[in-house]
């Protein structure tokens, strides 16, 4: 699969996640709570498999920045939010950031990316 197909299920994990620790009202909702825990384990599997073919400044930047901006507006709309046009514009800024950001970004999928260790690759 595609690092960017992993990407993005841990985007939706990470959403799922903070919605139902937000729901779990400080854990008073057991349930709630444990089903949060368990979306962000998937979450952060799945994010580790697609730092393996997406840099992870890039991936890092967009699931943060996409994860703010669906939590701001399920916040707004099922949490009943304030949301001001300011917070509206600087939400808009993250997003431009991380669509800048993959748009700028070449990535070689077949090369899996590697920290390096100062020593030449065998």
């Amino acid at each position: 699969m595609n690092g960017w197909i992993y990407l993005a299920i841990a985007i939706a994990f990470e959403i799922a996640g903070t919605s139902l620790l937000k729901a779990s009202d400080g854990f008073a909702r057991m349930g709630l709570g444990i089903g949060s825990m368990a979306c962000y384990w998937v979450c952060f599997a799945f994010l580790a498999v697609a730092m393996k073919s997406i840099p992870v400044g890039v991936t890092y930047a967009i699931w943060s920045g996409v994860g703010v901006v669906a939590i701001t507006i399920i916040g707004w709309l099922v949490f009943k939010q304030s949301l001001h046009l300011t917070q509206i514009g600087f939400i808009l800024l993250i997003l431009i950031g991380a669509i800048g950001l993959n748009l700028t970004t070449k990535v070689d999928a077949a090369a899996p990316q590697r920290v390096g260790t100062g020593t030449s690759p065998e």
